[in-house]
């Protein structure tokens, strides 16, 4: 037997207070151009997405919502050549964003680890970039617990012959599972 509609209100639940979830939103050309109006358009979305109630108990404390796109290729290869990263052509590396520890010790002790992963999996650790950080915005509760951003730029191994290959070695348990525990629970 199926109801239809919502359950009777019993223990702790209420139908009153039942909403739909406003999700998430996209912008994409879906000729895969890139551009910088679909970057302003993201943006506007998360402006107005602020309505889902995302916040904390500070007004600038907030969910970190964000936005997702391509590798700007052009702003790394060019941020990089100051770092001493030799990047090659899109596609011959990957980008990870990392939330390590602010304790330097602990910090250097989980990017150690993370380069011996790396080297287990067969690709290059290319280098490292610091990701520059406002936070005089940010809300007391969120500099309390912010994280030390840093990218990581890790090298195709050759012996992958293809774009999906790498992509699906970059997102492969080793390297995604074994980092997220071992960076949250071990740093």
């Amino acid at each position: 037997m199926r109801t239809k509609g919502l359950p009777r209100k019993q223990g702790l639940y209420d139908p009153q207070f039942e909403h739909d979830a406003c999700g998430i939103g996209f912008i994409v050309n879906v000729k895969g151009f890139k551009s910088h109006q679909i970057i302003t358009q993201a943006l506007k979305i998360l402006r107005n997405l602020t309505h889902r109630g995302g916040f904390g108990s500070e007004a600038n404390t907030g969910d970190g919502a964000g936005i997702l796109m391509q590798i700007p290729h052009r702003f790394f290869r060019q941020s990089c050549v100051q770092l001493g990263i030799d990047l090659q052509e899109p596609g011959s590396y990957g980008v990870g964003m990392l939330f390590l520890p602010q304790d330097e010790e602990r910090r250097q002790f989980c990017e150690c680890r993370f380069a011996e992963i790396v080297a287990e999996e067969g690709q290059a650790l290319l280098g490292w970039r610091t990701v520059p950080v406002d936070p005089s915005t940010l809300g007391e509760t969120a500099k309390s617990c912010m994280p030390f951003i840093r990218q990581v730029f890790i090298g195709r191994s050759p012996d992958l012959i293809d774009d999906q290959a790498f992509e699906r070695k970059c997102s492969d348990p080793p390297i995604v599972n074994t980092l997220g525990h071992f960076f949250t629970e071990s740093c």
